[in-house]
């Protein structure tokens, strides 16, 4: 990622976030599977971030995606849920849902182990969405183990934030 390079050592600053999108003018949300809100929990420890937070999504199940986010159904029947495409989905799906100007999604496999349809411990799919902007994914393959591959995707979804925010 080009700027700065998330890591559990060098953290996101979300405050920045939060003072860059006030800024701007800008609402953001989150889209969340793999990371079960703990994004939207990081922006919201930052004092005056209700002026810009709309909501966060933690949409664990392929039911919740469908219904919640409007990721289509048949997809997620198909691909499952840890794809590009299902992370563009929901980024897509929360940006109409919480009215946003700037959404991040994640989902991937934390473990232990791959998941049932094979798909390796560590894969992860974030997507960012912007008003007015094609959506952008990002794959990433992350080791470690359970705690240590969340926490990794929650700083890289930060990353994004902060990166098109920065723009």
């Amino acid at each position: 990622m080009p700027g700065h390079r998330a890591s559990l050592d060098h953290p996101v600053d979300p405050a920045r976030i939060i003072s860059a999108a006030a800024a701007r003018g800008w609402r953001i949300a989150t889209a969340e599977s793999l990371t079960g809100g703990a994004v939207v929990a990081r922006l919201v420890d930052v004092p005056g971030a209700s002026a810009v937070v709309a909501g966060g999504a933690a949409c664990y199940s392929h039911e919740a995606k469908s219904r919640v986010l409007g990721v289509d159904a048949g997809m997620l029947a198909r691909t499952g849920a840890v794809t590009g495409e299902v992370a563009v989905a929901m980024a897509q799906g929360a940006l109409r849902l919480y009215d946003a100007d700037l959404v991040v999604s994640t989902t991937g496999v934390a473990g232990p182990g791959a998941d049932e349809r094979g798909v390796a411990e560590g894969t992860v799919h974030l997507s960012l969405a912007q008003r007015g902007a094609e959506a952008e994914s990002r794959e990433l393959r992350l080791s470690g183990g359970r705690a240590r591959i969340r926490a990794l995707t929650v700083e890289a979804a930060l990353a994004m934030l902060d990166e098109a925010l920065a723009d």
